[in-house]
């Protein structure tokens, strides 16, 4: 059968688009001048870059495409791009090329050729100045990858960014003026892609510039509910233009003081000494809790040891149940035995859901359909280096996978989310029980699902909530990362995200994630830790003069470096020193639990961009309010 011919539709284009393979340097060898356009092949646009005529007879084309069930595309080979900055998390991405008959796809050093990227796989893009004393255009793949940086010597950047609107929008980070990310014109929010957190470029102001490589994005495409976390990032009123310049004075410039109402600016205050403490043993008697009927005597109780100390191995299976909802405390042994059997039944009705879709149903259902996907590559990427886990046609990975689409069909609106298999496969590696595994599950997403809703607003507020409780611990940290464009934390993403679960031994995981589903001493325990590891690579931060990529190279290559128990015992230390202190600040008070937010505080959520048009306006400043004093916290009890 004869192939139809692609059509084509040229809808911009703009010659002086310079090129640069290396943002470390500019020179001849590493700027290569061409074309940028905006076309439409067979209904779908695209953005094209390619080098004049002269160029492109000795450069090499690169096209940027969409990832397929299966990992790439036919006739597609690997090849790996320098861009002259350090990725925040070197995982999964990489960049892939498809083969063209007109541009033979042959990788020279030192050269790039043609790219072409959907703009349906555009991320987002950043107007940065790296070394080179010039505005570029940094754009970034969906799959988490950089192109080359692209100069409008001859100008013309504005009327591309018009020519883009006919097909997406691009919506401003507030805490981040020079980044933007793009959206097909009926998302309804946010929604599309989400990764493991790279993240690169010279000059920015924080917030999105950490997340935008994110190893989960790597795989994403069209079904994430995680991505896009940056409609507005944190508490903002106006939104700037990609092209529009401010000075770098103007970035340090007070705010007024009324257009963020509810913001309360934290200075420094005098914290008293840090005590000591010390870890505890593990839990290692469950009976003596339990009373003639099987009921937990003293729930607090427990949970305190196994806050102070971990649980033992051989009763985890039975404690963690308990700690995440499966079982009531003050269920009886035979009610459990009920429990059980009435889960077990309504566990294999959702999972006789989703078998007996038929080929023909799951066609007409392009979001089950996705979800399956996704499902199936992840779970060929989960703790592979885990026994449980590991070899082909493991039992486990059958397990991993059934648990995860009978969770698609217990809660269908949220589906599955990349994250959701490194959450899942400690619970089924401890219970090695299907229905077990599944219940548990379901009580850890009841704790951390907002993590993964489409508006991010939890994982908003949660890096709002780290930065306040650094400011106050540590603000000559803040200074230093504030003055390296690293002040927003983005780069603390993936440990809140998934709860510290890539950054420590699967060991550590279990007894970390114990500790913290005891909610004990607070529930924001997780960001304590994250402030006490901030705070521990301080020297190093500091002392080195990290810059804004190597702190994002620095932080990424923690993984697997830290020592669970001091960082327990650090953050408990921090909450007690912070406790302790008669002038908290109110906001640091809400973070800890020690005070109930007030109507009047919280954070109204951020309007929508009404137009893209606004992406062509001028910047505006924001504010935050003065500071105000506080009564001393409430005791907590040790």
């Amino acid at each position: 059968m004869e192939a139809k011919p692609e059509s084509h539709k040229l809808i911009f284009e703009k010659e002086g688009v310079y090129l640069h393979t290396n943002a470390k340097r500019s020179n001849q060898d590493t700027t290569v001048p061409g074309f940028i356009r905006i076309v439409e092949r067979d209904g779908e646009p695209a953005m094209e870059w390619s080098p004049v005529e002269e160029y492109a007879r000795k450069a090499p084309a690169v096209f940027y495409t969409k990832k397929v069930e299966g990992g790439t595309l036919k006739g597609e080979e690997e090849t790996k791009f320098d861009p002259g900055y350090e990725p925040d998390w070197a995982v999964i991405s990489t960049v892939k090329q498809q083969r063209r008959q007109e541009h033979p796809p042959v990788r020279e050093t030192g050269q790039w050729g043609s790219f072409s990227l959907p703009l349906s796989e555009l991320y987002s893009l950043r107007r940065a100045r790296f070394s080179l004393g010039r505005n570029f255009l940094v754009l970034t793949t969906r799959g988490g990858d950089p192109l080359p940086p692209l100069h409008f010597n001859r100008g013309g950047a504005r009327e591309l960014l018009k020519a883009m609107q006919r097909y997406i929008r691009l919506a401003p980070s507030p805490m981040d003026g020079r980044l933007f990310l793009a959206y097909p014109h009926d998302s309804g929010a946010l929604s599309q892609s989400f990764d493991e957190l790279h993240l690169f470029d010279d000059t920015s102001a924080d917030l999105v510039s950490r997340f935008i490589q994110d190893p989960y994005a790597t795989t994403f495409g069209g079904f994430s509910k995680v991505t896009n976390f940056f409609r507005g990032a944190l508490p903002h009123t106006h939104h700037e233009s990609p092209l529009s310049n401010r000075s770098p004075q103007d970035a340090h410039c007070p705010h007024p003081a009324d257009e963020e109402p509810g913001f309360e600016l934290i200075t420094c205050v005098k914290l008293g000494p840090r005590p000591e403490v010390k870890r505890g043993k593990p839990l290692d008697n469950w009976d003596q809790f339990l009373d003639p009927e099987g009921r937990v005597t003293d729930p607090q109780k427990v949970k305190e040891l196994v806050f102070r100390g971990g649980i033992v191995p051989s009763l985890r299976r039975e404690v963690w149940k308990f700690l995440l909802g499966f079982y009531p405390w003050n269920s009886t042994t035979k009610e459990r035995e009920d429990i059980l059997r009435g889960k077990t039944d309504e566990y294999f009705r959702m999972k006789v859901q989703w078998k007996s879709v038929s080929e023909e149903q799951e066609m007409r259902n392009s979001l089950f359909r996705g979800y399956r996907s996704l499902i199936e590559r992840d779970v060929n990427r989960t703790d592979r280096h885990n026994s449980f886990f590991s070899g082909n046609e493991n039992p486990g990975l059958v397990l991993l996978h059934d648990v995860l689409m009978t969770y698609c069909m217990y809660n269908f609106d949220l589906g599955y989310v990349q994250g959701m298999s490194d959450l899942l496969s400690p619970l089924l590696f401890v219970t090695q029980n299907e229905v077990e595994s599944f219940w548990c599950l379901t009580g850890f997403m009841d704790l951390v699902h907002q993590n993964f809703e489409e508006s991010q607003e939890a994982m908003k507020q949660q890096l709002l909530h780290l930065s306040i409780l650094l400011r106050a611990l540590d603000p000559e940290l803040c200074d230093y990362l504030d003055s390296q464009d690293s002040g927003s934390l983005c780069f603390c993403f993936r440990w809140l995200l998934i709860w510290f679960k890539r950054e420590f031994s699967f060991e550590d995981i279990l007894s970390l994630w114990e500790v913290l589903w005891t909610r004990l001493p607070c529930e924001n325990f997780h960001l304590l830790m994250a402030c006490f590891i901030l705070e521990s690579q301080k020297e190093e931060l500091i002392g080195s003069n990290h810059d804004f990529n190597s702190i994002l190279k620095h932080i990424n290559e923690l993984t697997m470096k830290l020592d669970l128990q001091p960082i327990l015992c650090g953050a408990e230390a921090i909450y007690l020193q912070l406790t302790h202190c008669k002038e908290l600040p109110l906001k640091v008070q809400e973070v800890l639990g020690l005070r109930v937010p007030s109507s009047s505080s919280e954070e109204s959520p951020d309007s929508e961009p009404k137009e893209t048009d606004t992406l062509l306006t001028q910047s505006e400043t924001r504010g935050a309010s003065s500071l105000m004093n506080t009564p001393p916290p409430p005791k907590i009890n040790k």
